[in-house]
């Protein structure tokens, strides 16, 4: 039968596509005959799949598994053809239906597709017998109608190419006779037609032919050689013609299967039985039973195997022991019972190692063919996961199953799965088999850098070297590979504060390491907020954020400075002090600040004076600045005295600032002028205060020439515009300042040099601030102040400790950062 005559017959179905894998859900079946010629064409494989002709060449549809080696695709009409040739035979032994079950795998998507081909089996064998020549020995007393066994012929193919009939070639004495056992191949007997007469032929030649049902018909023959012997009259009776039994196939060796019994009426040793298989073939299942030749009993004689062959037809013949021993035979059908000796066998035969954890579920994973070579129950499979994984065993045809997702999948709870299939059959006792599955997951980008802390504090010194790591950002992501390579970067806008942190620090966006970019000044910055993304390698990117404060530490890098009027560099710095003045007398006050703060800021006087014989005269309040006398005056001191005010402050190491000041002793208070110095003030654009200060200057300046005889008391008050405070007095003596604009009230005595600046600022009064007045007779009063910015200090006044003709000036000054006050006076 040529190929092209063979009939074809296609299942289709629709079948469900996954993301990794689809397997179809139907059966596609071709018939090719076998030996077809390599490139024989079986069908249209390309157009039975549905698979759309223009993307073969881009899914490389090919044959896949075990018998991927008989079979291929043709990649540009997806047309399967024959490969290697395929013999039946050798596939499928005797076995009536034989069939090659055929994987064929297609890409982008991954589709697994099934299909059967079954191989049609043509006559390309003929009968044959396993021996070329028999003899028999057939007395001459033998009656008519007797039969004598011949052994059967054999043939590779199967149903209608096999053994069909048999013929013997002429002769006057037998004749033939065909039995046919359905599906079993025909076996035949040599009848006796004629009586033998050992005197005319003692042997007899003929020729056997087996045919069997090709078309041409192909034969095999056997020489059959009977030998005619003397008389045995009675010929031994089987009690039945056939015999049937059963047996389990684990029955060890010397189990009785059943006995045969044939009685011969003849006595002596013509009727003594002797019990024997026939053979002619030697069937290695007869070989597996032996046959007591006295008693005709039937036992097992070797390791039984129900997959191998579920049941053995043994011929056994009876033999009496005459000289011309005359025979007879019978069938005897041996059933084997299958037992449950056989575990299923798990193959895989598609793995995908790496499954990304946002697979969704019923994602395939895997391919798996389990196999029970048993029958009935004991073939029934149950496949089943032992551990608790999120995945599942699904069938899909059949002996075949697929394992895919069945929950959710986080990689950074478990990167790896070691899957343990068991595959239990439903025999008693149940056998079982494993295989263990691994399955790596892969990582996607599902996790956020994060922060160890939601707020980062950084402290770094002043005047620290530009360049310097001053700190090291850190972020922890739990992705693995480039979703979990983090980068740093700061996070700009466009107010002021984003240009000072650009212009101040950077990052390093590998290594998370914040660098100064220019020494850090505490003077003119003390914090910088800024805040710091880490952003890490995934597609698309994720990222994190977090708040950092950066906290410059003051160093004592500033020197105090003396303020005006002590500090005018050249000038010379000098004080009266009358003879008379007694002991605590107010001789001048030193004002310093230091840019720094804290104890850096803390400042402290001290006084230097040339050695007289009574002692030190004068001495300086080493927290206020104040230089007072010790005590009175006396004829043995000096008249000019050289004081050196040295101020420190309390850093590590301290630094300090000193200024002279010539105190000079005048015998009387009439001597004693007062020579008001003007301080120097940073100009600045005209406003409405510089408009009051001018009116107040006229005002003043105008009462001042016109009434040169009386003394008018102004009183001080406080003006200000809501602005910051800008100058504090410590109750340890020492001001603090920013560099903002400063507004405050001043009271000034016409005599500048011995009269009291105080100063008010709005937000942080001082605890207790003092106004010193100076009173015509030398002496001072302190009246205390309440801390509160919105009231005017009230009450005080400055008094002049000099002839009447002298006035006092009060006015309101605005200054710039680290610029005092200057009075405008006439």
């Amino acid at each position: 039968m040529k190929v092209d005559d063979m009939p074809r017959l296609w299942i289709y179905s629709s079948f469900p596509l996954f993301h990794l894998w689809s397997v179809a859900s139907a059966q596609i079946v071709y018939s090719l005959a076998e030996e077809s010629d390599p490139g024989t064409t079986v069908g249209n494989l390309a157009k039975d799949l549905h698979l759309d002709g223009q993307d073969l060449g881009l899914r490389g549809l090919q044959i896949s598994g075990p018998n991927a080696r008989y079979l291929e695709v043709s990649g540009k009409t997806g047309m399967l053809v024959v490969r290697d040739r395929i013999d039946r035979e050798e596939l499928c032994s005797r076995r009536v239906r034989c069939s090659l079950e055929v994987e064929a795998v297609a890409n982008a998507p991954l589709n697994l597709f099934r299909f059967e081909l079954q191989i049609v089996d043509i006559n390309d064998n003929a009968p044959y017998f396993r021996l070329p020549e028999i003899v028999l020995n057939v007395s001459e007393s033998a009656f008519t109608g007797e039969r004598f066994a011949l052994p059967k012929a054999f043939d590779a193919d199967v149903g209608g190419y096999s053994v069909k009939s048999y013929k013997v070639s002429q002769n006057e004495h037998f004749s033939l006779d065909v039995q046919h056992a359905g599906e079993q191949p025909a076996s035949a007997e040599l009848v006796l037609r004629k009586a033998l007469d050992r005197e005319k032929h003692s042997v007899i030649k003929l020729t056997l032919t087996a045919l069997d049902g090709g078309k041409p018909v192909k034969t095999g023959t056997l020489q059959v050689t009977i030998l005619v012997q003397d008389v045995n009259d009675n010929l031994p009776i089987f009690d039945d013609a056939l015999y049937k039994a059963t047996v389990t196939e684990d029955a060890p060796r010397g189990t009785s299967v059943l006995s045969v019994h044939a009685g011969d009426l003849d006595e002596g040793v013509n009727g003594e039985i002797v019990y024997s298989f026939i053979n002619h073939d030697g069937d290695s299942d007869v070989d597996k039973f032996a046959i007591n030749s006295v008693t005709g009993e039937i036992t097992v004689n070797g390791q039984l195997d129900h997959e191998k062959a579920n049941a053995v037809e043994i011929r056994v013949q009876a033999k009496d022991k005459g000289w011309n021993s005359r025979a007879s035979h019978c069938k005897v059908l041996i059933e084997i019972i299958d037992i449950n000796d056989n575990p299923p066998q798990i193959s895989v035969t598609s793995l995908v190692d790496v499954v990304r954890e946002d697979a969704p579920l019923d994602t395939i994973v895997g391919l798996l063919t389990v196999k029970d070579n048993d029958t009935d129950k004991n073939g029934l499979v149950n496949v089943r996961i032992v551990e608790h994984v999120p995945f599942k065993i699904k069938n899909t045809y059949k002996n075949h199953y697929s394992l895919v997702v069945d929950g959710a999948l986080d990689r950074e709870q478990v990167s790896k799965y070691k899957i343990t299939i068991s595959a239990s059959d439903e025999g008693v006792p149940s056998l079982s088999s494993t295989s263990v599955m691994t399955v790596q997951i892969s990582d996607i980008n599902d996790n956020v850098p994060r922060f160890r802390e939601p707020v980062i504090h950084v402290f770094v010194e002043e005047n620290s070297p530009a360049g310097a790591v001053i700190y090291t950002m850190s972020a922890d992501d739990p992705d693995v590979g480039e979703n979990a390579k983090i980068f740093f970067s700061l996070i700009h806008g466009n107010n002021h504060n984003d240009d000072v942190v650009r212009s101040n620090i950077n990052i390093n966006s590998e290594s998370g390491d914040i660098v100064s970019l220019q020494s850090f000044d505490y003077e003119t910055l003390q914090t910088l907020e800024f805040k710091v993304q880490a952003t890490d390698g995934g597609v698309p990117p994720l990222s994190g954020n977090v708040s950092v404060n950066l906290f410059i530490l003051d160093q004592n890098d500033n020197s105090p400075r003396i303020l005006p009027p002590y500090s005018e560099h050249g000038s010379a710095n000098g004080e009266s002090v009358p003879y008379s003045a007694e002991a605590g007398y107010f001789v001048a006050k030193i004002r310093a600040v230091d840019a720094d703060s804290g104890y850096n800021a803390l400042l402290s006087y001290q006084l230097s004076e040339p050695k007289g014989g009574n002692g030190p005269l004068f001495r300086i309040g080493s927290g206020s600045g104040e230089i007072r006398t010790r005590r009175r005056m006396s004829e043995d001191d000096l008249k000019s005295h050289p004081l050196v005010v040295s101020v420190c402050d309390h850093g590590e190491a301290s630094l300090s600032a000193t200024v002279s000041i010539d105190v000079l002793v005048l015998e009387s208070t009439a001597d004693i002028r007062t020579q008001f110095r003007h301080v120097p003030r940073k100009e600045e654009s005209f406003s409405r205060l510089h408009l009051y200060l001018l009116i107040a200057i006229a005002a003043v300046s105008l009462v001042f020439l016109l009434s040169l005889l009386a003394f008018v008391a102004f009183k001080c008050r406080r003006r200000t515009d809501g602005g910051a405070p800008v100058i504090a007095a410590h109750p340890d003596g020492s001001w603090s300042y920013s560099k903002a604009t400063q507004q405050y009230d001043v009271c000034l005595g016409s005599d500048t040099l011995k009269s009291d600046l105080v100063l008010f600022p709005a937000a942080f009064p001082p605890a207790e601030a003092e106004l010193i007045s100076i009173h015509g007779g030398d002496t001072f009063t302190r009246t205390q102040t309440l801390p509160n910015s919105e009231k005017t200090l009230k009450g005080e006044r400055c008094h002049p400790r000099w002839a009447p003709e002298s006035t006092a000036t009060v006015g309101t000054f605005a200054t710039a950062p680290g610029v005092p006050a200057a009075p405008r006076s006439t």
